[in-house]
């Protein structure tokens, strides 16, 4: 071989472990993320409820049994699409955990094909999102901005996923 020969590898590998960090099963502790079946999740602690703001909904650990684990049996709701999911982790082992980030961003315009456009804090315009499923979120959406009200949107991404996920009046425009 030369030293003149080109090679190229192709990489199966994905870019997403820089998406979610690890995490001792055990240790992930109430109103926490966590990562089940691909999807980020959120769980609010034991036995709760089914909450609306899409948090986990029951989370329980067994004693350590005659293969030497304890097992934390996670209830969790996806924080996108609200579907619940479930997953046993020995509370030893670690669980991948989303990074998950919340930004504020003005509602300039709505399009009729249903996406938003957003003022970015650099001043350019951020146009890839659509309105959110959630009835009662879009219906404040779509009423303020009719009003001409000055919004603020809440987005949340994870793991390659953004989404609207609150809302703030600021009051009228001037």
């Amino acid at each position: 071989m030369s030293d003149s020969e080109e090679h190229h590898f192709e990489s199966k590998a994905d870019a997403g472990a820089s998406k979610t960090y690890p995490q001792q099963a055990g240790t992930i502790r109430k109103n926490g993320h966590i990562v089940i079946k691909n999807r980020p999740c959120k769980w609010s602690g034991n036995h709760a409820s089914l909450l609306v703001d899409r948090k986990v909904v029951e989370v329980s650990t067994s004693k350590t049994g005659k293969h030497g684990h304890a097992k934390c049996h996670f209830v969790a709701i996806d924080i996108f699409n609200g579907k619940k999911l479930e997953d046993i982790v020995p509370s030893s082992h670690n669980c991948d955990v989303p990074h998950v980030n919340r930004t504020d961003y003005q509602l300039i315009d709505i399009s009729e094909d249903g996406f938003v456009s957003l003022l970015t804090e650099s001043g350019g315009t951020k146009d890839d999102l659509r309105l959110p499923s959630d009835e009662a979120l879009l219906t404040q959406i779509k009423d303020g901005f009719a009003e001409g009200k000055d919004l603020i949107v809440t987005v949340m991404s994870a793991m390659g996923e953004e989404q609207i996920c609150a809302l703030k009046d600021i009051g009228p425009k001037n």
